[in-house]
Protein backbone atom coordinates (compact mmCIF):
# COMPACT_ATOMS: atom_id res chain seq x y z
CA UNK A 1 0.00 0.00 0.00
CA UNK A 2 1.51 3.74 -0.58
CA UNK A 3 1.59 6.03 2.25
CA UNK A 4 -0.82 8.76 2.74
CA UNK A 5 -1.08 11.27 0.54
CA UNK A 6 1.10 14.30 1.11
CA UNK A 7 -0.69 17.46 0.72
CA UNK A 8 0.70 21.24 1.35
CA UNK A 9 -1.32 22.09 4.18
CA UNK A 10 0.36 25.17 5.08
CA UNK A 11 -0.37 26.75 1.02
CA UNK A 12 -3.98 25.96 1.94
CA UNK A 13 -4.06 27.63 5.35
CA UNK A 14 -1.66 30.37 3.86
CA UNK A 15 -4.08 31.19 0.44
CA UNK A 16 -7.70 29.94 2.11
CA UNK A 17 -9.69 32.89 0.43
CA UNK A 18 -8.26 32.36 -2.88
CA UNK A 19 -8.09 28.18 -2.49
CA UNK A 20 -12.12 28.98 -1.69
CA UNK A 21 -12.80 31.06 -4.53
CA UNK A 22 -11.14 28.83 -6.89
CA UNK A 23 -13.16 25.48 -5.41
CA UNK A 24 -16.59 28.23 -6.25
CA UNK A 25 -15.50 29.01 -9.41
CA UNK A 26 -14.83 24.81 -10.40
CA UNK A 27 -18.07 23.86 -8.72
CA UNK A 28 -16.01 21.87 -6.60
CA UNK A 29 -18.56 19.61 -4.32
CA UNK A 30 -16.87 20.73 -1.39
CA UNK A 31 -19.13 22.49 1.84
CA UNK A 32 -19.05 26.04 2.19
CA UNK A 33 -16.27 26.48 5.14
CA UNK A 34 -14.20 23.52 3.93
CA UNK A 35 -11.25 25.31 3.25
CA UNK A 36 -11.25 27.45 6.03
CA UNK A 37 -12.00 24.53 8.31
CA UNK A 38 -8.81 23.03 6.95
CA UNK A 39 -6.53 26.41 8.00
CA UNK A 40 -8.43 26.14 11.53
CA UNK A 41 -7.34 22.36 12.09
CA UNK A 42 -4.07 22.99 10.68
CA UNK A 43 -3.46 25.37 13.27
CA UNK A 44 -4.67 23.26 15.48
CA UNK A 45 -2.51 20.11 14.46
CA UNK A 46 0.74 22.04 14.36
CA UNK A 47 0.36 23.49 17.92
CA UNK A 48 -0.52 19.44 19.08
CA UNK A 49 2.14 18.34 17.68
CA UNK A 50 4.37 20.81 18.98
CA UNK A 51 3.26 19.82 22.47
CA UNK A 52 3.36 16.36 21.55
CA UNK A 53 7.12 16.68 20.60
CA UNK A 54 7.80 18.62 23.70
CA UNK A 55 6.20 15.60 25.63
CA UNK A 56 8.00 12.99 24.24
CA UNK A 57 11.58 15.33 24.51
CA UNK A 58 10.55 15.75 28.05
CA UNK A 59 10.06 11.44 28.31
CA UNK A 60 13.63 11.39 26.69
CA UNK A 61 15.50 13.64 29.45
CA UNK A 62 13.19 11.53 32.26
CA UNK A 63 15.13 8.41 30.82
CA UNK A 64 18.22 10.21 31.39
CA UNK A 65 17.30 11.12 34.96
CA UNK A 66 16.26 7.34 35.65
CA UNK A 67 19.71 6.03 34.53
CA UNK A 68 21.65 8.68 36.17
CA UNK A 69 19.60 7.83 39.36
CA UNK A 70 20.07 4.05 38.74
CA UNK A 71 23.89 4.67 38.50
CA UNK A 72 24.19 6.57 41.87
CA UNK A 73 22.04 4.24 43.53
CA UNK A 74 19.22 7.23 44.32
CA UNK A 75 16.09 5.38 44.92
CA UNK A 76 13.83 8.38 46.03
CA UNK A 77 14.78 10.29 42.77
CA UNK A 78 14.29 7.73 40.92
CA UNK A 79 10.90 7.15 41.97
CA UNK A 80 10.37 10.54 41.42
CA UNK A 81 11.25 10.31 37.91
CA UNK A 82 9.24 6.90 37.02
CA UNK A 83 5.64 8.26 38.30
CA UNK A 84 6.67 11.77 36.25
CA UNK A 85 7.45 9.26 33.22
CA UNK A 86 3.99 7.35 33.77
CA UNK A 87 2.28 10.21 33.63
CA UNK A 88 3.95 11.36 30.43
CA UNK A 89 3.53 8.25 29.23
CA UNK A 90 -0.19 8.61 29.39
CA UNK A 91 -0.07 12.27 28.26
CA UNK A 92 1.92 11.70 25.14
CA UNK A 93 -0.44 8.98 24.39
CA UNK A 94 -3.52 10.82 24.40
CA UNK A 95 -2.06 13.29 22.64
CA UNK A 96 -1.16 11.13 20.03
CA UNK A 97 -4.74 10.01 19.53
CA UNK A 98 -5.29 13.40 18.94
CA UNK A 99 -2.56 14.34 16.58
CA UNK A 100 -4.12 11.12 14.75
CA UNK A 101 -7.10 12.45 15.05
CA UNK A 102 -6.92 15.73 13.25
CA UNK A 103 -3.94 14.50 10.81
CA UNK A 104 -7.15 12.17 9.71
CA UNK A 105 -9.80 14.93 9.67
CA UNK A 106 -7.45 17.77 7.75
CA UNK A 107 -6.19 14.91 5.55
CA UNK A 108 -9.82 13.89 4.60
CA UNK A 109 -10.80 17.62 3.97
CA UNK A 110 -8.11 18.79 1.97
CA UNK A 111 -8.27 15.72 -0.43
CA UNK A 112 -11.78 17.17 -1.66
CA UNK A 113 -9.83 20.43 -2.82
CA UNK A 114 -9.47 20.98 -6.45
CA UNK A 115 -6.21 21.82 -8.36
CA UNK A 116 -5.52 25.46 -8.56
CA UNK A 117 -6.50 27.19 -11.80
CA UNK A 118 -4.40 28.64 -14.66
CA UNK A 119 -5.11 32.35 -15.24
CA UNK A 120 -5.51 32.03 -18.12
CA UNK A 121 -8.51 29.67 -18.07
CA UNK A 122 -11.77 30.84 -18.80
CA UNK A 123 -14.52 31.22 -16.39
CA UNK A 124 -17.64 29.51 -15.90
CA UNK A 125 -19.58 26.78 -17.95
CA UNK A 126 -18.88 24.75 -20.95
CA UNK A 127 -20.52 27.38 -23.14
CA UNK A 128 -17.59 30.06 -21.82
CA UNK A 129 -14.87 27.68 -23.97
CA UNK A 130 -12.29 29.88 -25.35
CA UNK A 131 -11.38 28.47 -29.52
CA UNK A 132 -7.64 28.52 -29.71
CA UNK A 133 -7.32 27.02 -33.03
CA UNK A 134 -9.02 25.29 -35.86
CA UNK A 135 -7.60 22.62 -38.94
CA UNK A 136 -8.71 20.23 -41.66
CA UNK A 137 -11.44 20.86 -44.02
CA UNK A 138 -14.64 22.70 -44.30
CA UNK A 139 -17.84 21.86 -42.34
CA UNK A 140 -19.89 19.36 -43.78
CA UNK A 141 -23.81 20.59 -43.31
CA UNK A 142 -25.42 18.74 -40.87
CA UNK A 143 -27.29 16.13 -42.24
CA UNK A 144 -29.75 12.73 -40.68
CA UNK A 145 -28.22 10.67 -43.46
CA UNK A 146 -24.87 11.09 -42.46
CA UNK A 147 -25.81 9.16 -38.85
CA UNK A 148 -23.15 7.49 -37.88
CA UNK A 149 -25.23 4.80 -36.78
CA UNK A 150 -27.34 4.57 -39.51
CA UNK A 151 -24.61 3.95 -41.73
CA UNK A 152 -22.50 1.58 -39.53
CA UNK A 153 -25.36 -0.49 -39.53
CA UNK A 154 -26.13 -0.43 -43.39
CA UNK A 155 -22.70 -1.51 -44.46
CA UNK A 156 -22.02 -3.67 -41.15
CA UNK A 157 -19.76 -2.22 -39.59
CA UNK A 158 -21.36 -2.33 -35.94
CA UNK A 159 -23.70 -4.63 -34.16
CA UNK A 160 -25.22 -2.89 -31.35
CA UNK A 161 -28.60 -5.32 -30.93
CA UNK A 162 -26.71 -8.66 -30.41
CA UNK A 163 -24.52 -7.00 -28.12
CA UNK A 164 -26.84 -5.70 -26.38
CA UNK A 165 -27.97 -9.16 -25.42
CA UNK A 166 -24.83 -10.30 -24.17
CA UNK A 167 -23.60 -6.98 -22.40
CA UNK A 168 -26.41 -4.83 -22.17
CA UNK A 169 -27.19 -1.17 -23.60
CA UNK A 170 -24.25 0.91 -24.56
CA UNK A 171 -22.24 -1.92 -25.39
CA UNK A 172 -21.23 -2.69 -28.98
CA UNK A 173 -19.29 -5.22 -31.25
CA UNK A 174 -17.11 -3.68 -33.93
CA UNK A 175 -17.64 -6.03 -37.31
CA UNK A 176 -15.58 -6.06 -40.85
CA UNK A 177 -14.05 -2.73 -41.56
CA UNK A 178 -15.44 -1.30 -38.46
CA UNK A 179 -13.46 -3.64 -36.27
CA UNK A 180 -9.86 -3.00 -38.78
CA UNK A 181 -10.64 0.42 -38.54
CA UNK A 182 -10.15 0.47 -34.59
CA UNK A 183 -7.06 -1.23 -35.25
CA UNK A 184 -5.77 1.16 -37.39
CA UNK A 185 -6.57 3.98 -35.56
CA UNK A 186 -4.85 2.01 -32.62
CA UNK A 187 -1.81 1.64 -34.30
CA UNK A 188 -1.47 4.75 -36.30
CA UNK A 189 -1.87 7.35 -33.12
CA UNK A 190 0.47 4.67 -31.49
CA UNK A 191 3.16 5.59 -34.15
CA UNK A 192 2.89 9.44 -34.22
CA UNK A 193 3.23 8.89 -30.47
CA UNK A 194 6.37 6.93 -30.72
CA UNK A 195 7.95 9.15 -33.72
CA UNK A 196 7.43 11.91 -30.96
CA UNK A 197 9.89 10.22 -28.53
CA UNK A 198 7.16 8.41 -26.26
CA UNK A 199 7.45 5.05 -24.64
CA UNK A 200 4.49 2.55 -25.71
CA UNK A 201 2.84 0.89 -23.01
CA UNK A 202 -0.04 -1.50 -22.60
CA UNK A 203 -1.68 -1.13 -19.30
CA UNK A 204 -3.86 -3.76 -17.34
CA UNK A 205 -7.66 -3.13 -17.51
CA UNK A 206 -8.28 -3.28 -13.41
CA UNK A 207 -6.95 -0.83 -10.87
CA UNK A 208 -6.72 -0.63 -6.95
CA UNK A 209 -9.63 1.85 -6.31
CA UNK A 210 -6.83 4.12 -4.31
CA UNK A 211 -5.17 4.40 -6.77
CA UNK A 212 -8.07 6.06 -9.61
CA UNK A 213 -8.76 7.85 -6.13
CA UNK A 214 -5.12 9.52 -5.69
CA UNK A 215 -5.64 10.76 -9.74
CA UNK A 216 -8.45 12.35 -8.87
CA UNK A 217 -11.63 10.22 -9.99
CA UNK A 218 -13.79 9.34 -7.45
CA UNK A 219 -15.34 5.45 -8.14
CA UNK A 220 -18.43 6.30 -5.99
CA UNK A 221 -20.18 9.37 -5.83
CA UNK A 222 -19.58 10.94 -2.58
CA UNK A 223 -22.82 12.30 -2.67
CA UNK A 224 -24.71 9.50 -3.92
CA UNK A 225 -22.78 6.42 -2.40
CA UNK A 226 -24.85 3.52 -3.79
CA UNK A 227 -24.26 5.28 -7.07
CA UNK A 228 -21.46 4.40 -8.79
CA UNK A 229 -18.87 5.66 -11.60
CA UNK A 230 -16.60 2.61 -12.47
CA UNK A 231 -17.45 -1.18 -12.44
CA UNK A 232 -16.27 -2.54 -8.84
CA UNK A 233 -14.69 -5.95 -8.64
CA UNK A 234 -16.71 -8.47 -6.48
CA UNK A 235 -13.62 -10.10 -4.11
CA UNK A 236 -14.02 -13.21 -2.25
CA UNK A 237 -11.24 -12.01 0.35
CA UNK A 238 -12.38 -9.19 2.83
CA UNK A 239 -8.73 -8.57 3.11
CA UNK A 240 -8.35 -7.66 -0.50
CA UNK A 241 -7.88 -4.24 -2.08
CA UNK A 242 -11.19 -2.52 -3.54
CA UNK A 243 -10.44 -3.04 -7.22
CA UNK A 244 -12.36 -1.49 -10.17
CA UNK A 245 -12.46 -1.44 -14.63
CA UNK A 246 -9.81 1.62 -15.43
CA UNK A 247 -12.00 4.60 -16.75
CA UNK A 248 -8.37 5.31 -18.42
CA UNK A 249 -5.00 4.23 -19.06
CA UNK A 250 -4.16 7.24 -17.49
CA UNK A 251 -4.65 5.77 -14.24
CA UNK A 252 -2.40 3.01 -14.52
CA UNK A 253 0.14 4.73 -15.97
CA UNK A 254 0.05 7.02 -12.98
CA UNK A 255 0.53 4.28 -10.55
CA UNK A 256 3.48 3.00 -12.57
CA UNK A 257 5.20 6.04 -11.34
CA UNK A 258 3.91 6.16 -8.10
CA UNK A 259 5.99 5.84 -4.89
CA UNK A 260 9.16 6.76 -7.04
CA UNK A 261 11.97 9.19 -6.93
CA UNK A 262 13.64 10.19 -9.72
CA UNK A 263 16.87 12.22 -10.55
CA UNK A 264 16.25 15.46 -12.17
CA UNK A 265 18.30 14.80 -15.40
CA UNK A 266 16.09 11.35 -16.03
CA UNK A 267 13.18 13.69 -16.39
CA UNK A 268 10.76 14.03 -18.21
CA UNK A 269 9.14 10.25 -18.38
CA UNK A 270 6.86 10.48 -21.78
CA UNK A 271 4.68 6.98 -21.80
CA UNK A 272 2.00 6.17 -24.56
CA UNK A 273 -0.22 3.46 -23.49
CA UNK A 274 -3.12 1.33 -24.69
CA UNK A 275 -5.96 0.16 -22.73
CA UNK A 276 -9.69 -0.42 -22.43
CA UNK A 277 -11.42 2.61 -20.05
CA UNK A 278 -14.84 1.57 -18.88
CA UNK A 279 -17.27 4.05 -17.69
CA UNK A 280 -20.58 3.09 -15.52
CA UNK A 281 -22.06 6.06 -16.20
CA UNK A 282 -22.77 5.65 -20.47
CA UNK A 283 -26.11 4.76 -20.57
CA UNK A 284 -27.70 8.22 -20.48
CA UNK A 285 -30.41 8.63 -23.11
CA UNK A 286 -30.64 10.99 -26.36
CA UNK A 287 -28.70 11.98 -28.71
CA UNK A 288 -25.81 12.70 -27.01
CA UNK A 289 -25.30 8.66 -25.96
CA UNK A 290 -26.64 7.62 -29.67
CA UNK A 291 -24.60 4.84 -31.29
CA UNK A 292 -20.38 5.07 -30.26
CA UNK A 293 -20.25 8.35 -28.72
CA UNK A 294 -21.34 7.50 -25.40
CA UNK A 295 -20.44 3.91 -24.69
CA UNK A 296 -18.92 1.85 -21.44
CA UNK A 297 -16.46 0.30 -22.83
CA UNK A 298 -13.88 1.43 -25.44
CA UNK A 299 -10.00 1.27 -26.31
CA UNK A 300 -8.37 4.36 -25.56
CA UNK A 301 -4.71 5.11 -26.71
CA UNK A 302 -3.39 7.65 -23.79
CA UNK A 303 -0.55 10.07 -23.67
CA UNK A 304 1.02 10.55 -20.24
CA UNK A 305 4.47 12.62 -19.11
CA UNK A 306 6.26 13.14 -15.70
CA UNK A 307 8.27 16.39 -15.41
CA UNK A 308 10.20 18.55 -13.48
CA UNK A 309 7.88 21.38 -11.76
CA UNK A 310 9.00 24.53 -13.94
CA UNK A 311 8.24 22.06 -17.29
CA UNK A 312 4.84 20.96 -17.58
CA UNK A 313 3.37 24.06 -19.12
CA UNK A 314 5.77 23.62 -21.66
CA UNK A 315 5.08 19.75 -21.43
CA UNK A 316 1.10 20.47 -22.22
CA UNK A 317 2.10 22.40 -25.56
CA UNK A 318 4.30 19.35 -27.45
CA UNK A 319 1.77 17.22 -25.91
CA UNK A 320 -0.87 19.26 -27.94
CA UNK A 321 1.11 19.10 -31.16
CA UNK A 322 1.03 15.45 -30.83
CA UNK A 323 -2.65 15.46 -30.62
CA UNK A 324 -2.92 17.94 -33.70
CA UNK A 325 -0.40 15.91 -35.66
CA UNK A 326 -2.59 13.07 -34.83
CA UNK A 327 -6.01 14.58 -36.31
CA UNK A 328 -4.37 16.83 -38.98
CA UNK A 329 -3.57 13.61 -41.19
CA UNK A 330 -6.83 12.24 -40.41
CA UNK A 331 -8.32 15.25 -42.76
CA UNK A 332 -11.58 16.13 -40.23
CA UNK A 333 -12.24 19.70 -39.20
CA UNK A 334 -10.90 19.87 -35.93
CA UNK A 335 -11.45 22.94 -32.86
CA UNK A 336 -9.33 23.46 -30.06
CA UNK A 337 -10.65 24.84 -26.63
CA UNK A 338 -9.59 25.91 -23.59
CA UNK A 339 -12.04 24.57 -21.29
CA UNK A 340 -13.54 26.59 -18.54
CA UNK A 341 -13.35 26.33 -14.87
CA UNK A 342 -16.54 24.04 -14.28
CA UNK A 343 -15.29 21.91 -16.93
CA UNK A 344 -11.67 21.09 -15.05
CA UNK A 345 -11.62 17.93 -13.23
CA UNK A 346 -10.57 17.93 -9.84
CA UNK A 347 -6.86 17.17 -10.64
CA UNK A 348 -7.05 19.79 -13.93
CA UNK A 349 -4.60 22.85 -13.57
CA UNK A 350 -5.64 23.64 -17.28
CA UNK A 351 -7.50 21.73 -19.90
CA UNK A 352 -7.67 22.01 -23.62
CA UNK A 353 -10.52 19.93 -25.75
CA UNK A 354 -10.37 19.13 -29.49
CA UNK A 355 -13.42 18.44 -31.15
CA UNK A 356 -14.03 16.91 -34.49
CA UNK A 357 -16.97 18.38 -36.42
CA UNK A 358 -19.50 15.19 -36.71
CA UNK A 359 -22.93 16.43 -39.04
CA UNK A 360 -24.73 13.40 -38.72
CA UNK A 361 -24.94 14.55 -34.92
CA UNK A 362 -25.49 18.04 -35.79
CA UNK A 363 -22.54 19.16 -34.00
CA UNK A 364 -19.02 19.33 -32.49
CA UNK A 365 -18.03 16.32 -30.03
CA UNK A 366 -15.01 15.88 -27.96
CA UNK A 367 -12.03 13.45 -29.45
CA UNK A 368 -9.16 14.43 -27.29
CA UNK A 369 -8.76 15.98 -23.90
CA UNK A 370 -5.46 17.37 -22.28
CA UNK A 371 -4.76 18.47 -18.72
CA UNK A 372 -1.96 19.80 -16.83
CA UNK A 373 -2.13 17.94 -13.45
CA UNK A 374 0.79 19.90 -11.90
CA UNK A 375 1.41 18.55 -8.25
CA UNK A 376 -2.20 17.03 -8.17
CA UNK A 377 -1.33 13.33 -9.25
CA UNK A 378 2.11 13.37 -7.77
CA UNK A 379 1.43 14.93 -3.77
CA UNK A 380 -0.69 11.73 -3.69
CA UNK A 381 0.77 9.09 -5.40
CA UNK A 382 4.49 10.48 -4.06
CA UNK A 383 5.88 10.65 -7.42
CA UNK A 384 9.42 13.07 -6.81
CA UNK A 385 13.12 13.83 -8.17
CA UNK A 386 15.96 14.83 -7.05
CA UNK A 387 17.70 18.34 -7.69
CA UNK A 388 21.45 17.38 -7.78
CA UNK A 389 22.15 21.13 -7.16
CA UNK A 390 20.76 21.78 -3.74
CA UNK A 391 20.17 18.12 -2.79
CA UNK A 392 16.08 18.72 -2.80
CA UNK A 393 13.52 16.18 -3.49
CA UNK A 394 10.32 17.66 -4.75
CA UNK A 395 7.05 16.64 -6.10
CA UNK A 396 6.87 16.49 -10.06
CA UNK A 397 4.35 17.41 -11.93
CA UNK A 398 1.99 15.34 -14.32
CA UNK A 399 0.36 15.45 -17.25
CA UNK A 400 -1.99 13.11 -19.49
CA UNK A 401 -3.75 13.48 -22.63
CA UNK A 402 -5.81 11.04 -25.40
CA UNK A 403 -3.95 10.54 -28.38
CA UNK A 404 -7.11 8.51 -30.06
CA UNK A 405 -10.38 7.55 -28.28
CA UNK A 406 -11.43 5.11 -30.36
CA UNK A 407 -15.20 5.03 -30.80
CA UNK A 408 -15.27 8.71 -31.16
CA UNK A 409 -12.88 8.89 -34.15
CA UNK A 410 -14.86 6.33 -35.89
CA UNK A 411 -18.12 8.20 -35.40
CA UNK A 412 -16.21 11.61 -37.05
CA UNK A 413 -14.31 9.84 -39.71
CA UNK A 414 -17.79 8.05 -41.35
CA UNK A 415 -19.93 11.22 -40.59
CA UNK A 416 -17.55 13.00 -42.42
CA UNK A 417 -16.33 10.19 -44.71
CA UNK A 418 -19.58 8.50 -45.94
CA UNK A 419 -20.56 8.05 -49.65
CA UNK A 420 -23.98 7.97 -51.06
CA UNK A 421 -24.99 6.11 -53.96
CA UNK A 422 -27.69 7.86 -56.78
CA UNK A 423 -31.07 6.34 -54.18
CA UNK A 424 -29.51 8.01 -50.79
CA UNK A 425 -28.27 4.83 -49.28
CA UNK A 426 -25.02 4.66 -48.12
CA UNK A 427 -21.92 2.69 -49.75
CA UNK A 428 -18.68 3.66 -48.46
CA UNK A 429 -16.67 5.07 -46.57
CA UNK A 430 -14.03 7.29 -47.75
CA UNK A 431 -11.10 7.06 -44.95
CA UNK A 432 -8.01 9.21 -44.97
CA UNK A 433 -4.65 7.94 -46.26
CA UNK A 434 -2.45 7.81 -43.32
CA UNK A 435 -4.27 4.46 -42.08
CA UNK A 436 -4.02 2.45 -45.11
CA UNK A 437 -0.30 1.35 -43.95
CA UNK A 438 -2.06 0.16 -41.00
CA UNK A 439 -4.99 -1.43 -42.52
CA UNK A 440 -4.60 -5.61 -42.34
CA UNK A 441 -6.95 -5.78 -45.45
CA UNK A 442 -10.02 -8.49 -45.77
CA UNK A 443 -8.88 -10.54 -47.80
CA UNK A 444 -11.52 -9.36 -50.61
CA UNK A 445 -12.05 -6.69 -53.13
CA UNK A 446 -15.69 -6.33 -51.66
CA UNK A 447 -15.03 -3.56 -49.47
CA UNK A 448 -16.87 -0.83 -48.17
CA UNK A 449 -13.72 1.48 -47.79
CA UNK A 450 -12.02 3.92 -50.37
CA UNK A 451 -9.10 5.45 -49.81
CA UNK A 452 -8.86 9.68 -50.86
Amino acid sequence: MLPPPRLNYRSISENSVNKSTNAINRKAPLPADAIHKVSRLYTEFKNSSHLLNERRNARSMIGETIRSSESRKDHEAKEIALKHAKALKDEIAEMETTCSRLESELLELALAIPNDTHPSSPLGPESAAVTLATQGPACLPVSPARDHLVVAKKLKLVDMENASNVSGTSWYFLMNEGALLELALTNYAISVAIKHGFQPVTTPDVVRSDIAQRCGFQPRDPSHPHHTQSYHLHSTSPSSPELILAGTAEIPIAGMFANRLFLSKALPQKIVGVGHAFRAEAGARGAEARGLYRVHQFTKVELFAVTRAEESESMMEEIRQVQDSILRELDLPIRTLDMPTEELGASAYRKYDMEAWMPGRGGWGEVTSLSNCTDYQARRMHIRYHLETNKQNLFAHTLNGTAAAIPRLIVALIENGVEFDEAGEPVAIVLPAVLRQYWLGTGSQDTVVKWK
